[in-house]
């Protein structure tokens, strides 16, 4: 028989360590990141052929029956409040519902130029 000691396994490096350095780094990011608010209400943007993708930062929404929104905003109150967030000349970003009609856009933009808005980009679907 023998009774000599068996050889000492050599133990592995713990990834302890590294696993609570990556939990805290996910919580970092969360709590620093901005998330996107989700939009007041459904819009199926309009089709259209365009290259170009809308850039302006603050975002208009108007539904089919032409209520717009603002963050949390409605109506008039949206748009006085996208009044005092943006400088005078800046564009603003339109996200209204395919099946708005025309005549509610025009209405729109006259109330949108009237309240000092010089450009207003249109967000489309591609075709």
């Amino acid at each position: 028989m023998d009774f000599s000691t068996a050889p000492k396994r050599v133990r592995g490096e713990s990834i302890v360590p590294m696993i609570n350095v990556v939990f805290l780094l996910l919580i970092f990011f969360l709590m620093t990141s901005h998330l996107a608010q989700p939009e007041p209400f459904e819009v199926a943007p309009p089709e259209a052929t365009s290259d170009r993708e809308a850039e302006a930062e603050p975002v208009l929404y108007a539904d089919k029956s032409g209520a717009l929104a603002f963050e949390d905003l409605r109506d008039e109150a949206a748009i006085a409040a996208l009044a005092t967030v943006i400088e005078p000349g800046t564009a603003v970003q339109l996200r209204a519902d395919g099946a708005i009609e025309a005549v509610e856009i025009a209405k729109l933009l006259r109330r949108l130029s009237e309240a000092g808005f010089g450009q207003v980009e249109l967000v489309v679907a591609p075709k």
